[in-house]
């Protein structure tokens, strides 16, 4: 959903890109759409192992010659309240959303330093500004994000690299369109724009943040939400 449109959206710009999957198989598609091998590859990457993100960020190098940009978007849900909530499911969602997000932006951040320049794109959610019932594990990671994202763009800034946050409110992906109709129901009253977000409206705003559009912006969280949590 958001990956493929912000690796689109990339691609049209002028971008090579990288995409970093657990499923070899919905890569390697992705990598067809975005017009084959001169235009992105596709890697195998579990983002909780910081082994798997060296090699992602290692290859973008070894292919295109430099690493510009990274985008961390990878996310899991196992919603449930607290209460029935175990330990293992709050765990794993932790572990996709914010080891990962962390993984990817020290790997990441070590190559740009070098470089003088490069921004980091972690994605965050309305859910973690809000919270979401049932969602305990995951609101937590997404706050967690922006934490993050703010310490480390601290930390890299005099080296040239940004390090910015979107945060999606409801977005049109496989994951929300699988919401039963009532949920959906209470979600638009919400939306003061009365209309659900697109994933190529979250990719412009990534686009934003990849180019020198945004210079001099750095630990700033957008919110792609059409107003909902205002």
């Amino acid at each position: 959903g958001i990956g493929l449109a912000i690796a689109k959206a990339f691609v049209e710009h002028g971008a090579r890109v990288i995409i970093g999957d657990l499923d070899t198989d919905i890569a390697a598609k992705a990598v067809k759409e975005l017009g084959g091998p001169d235009k992105a590859r596709a890697v195998k990457c579990n983002v909780t192992s910081d082994a798997d993100v060296k090699a992602l960020v290692d290859e973008a190098v070894s292919s295109f010659g430099s690493l510009d940009v990274m985008v961390n978007n990878a996310g899991i849900t196992r919603d449930v309240t607290m209460k029935k909530m175990t330990e293992e499911q709050f765990d794993a969602v932790i572990a996709v959303h914010l080891k990962g997000a962390w993984n990817g932006t020290r790997r990441a951040a070590e190559i740009m330093r070098e470089q003088g320049s490069g921004s980091i794109i972690n994605i965050s959610s309305t859910s973690g500004k809000t919270g979401v019932f049932g969602q305990t594990n995951y609101s937590a990671a997404k706050a967690g994000i922006i934490g993050l994202t703010k310490a480390a763009a601290k930390e890299v800034a005099a080296q040239g690299v940004r390090v910015n946050v979107i945060m999606p409110g409801l977005i049109r992906t496989a994951m929300t369109e699988a919401m039963p109709q009532h949920a959906w129901d209470q979600k638009m009253t919400e939306i003061p724009m009365k209309r659900i977000g697109e994933p190529s409206e979250i990719a412009s705003v990534a686009v934003f943040y990849a180019s020198q559009l945004s210079s001099y912006i750095t630990g700033e969280v957008i919110e792609v939400s059409g107003g909902r949590s205002m």
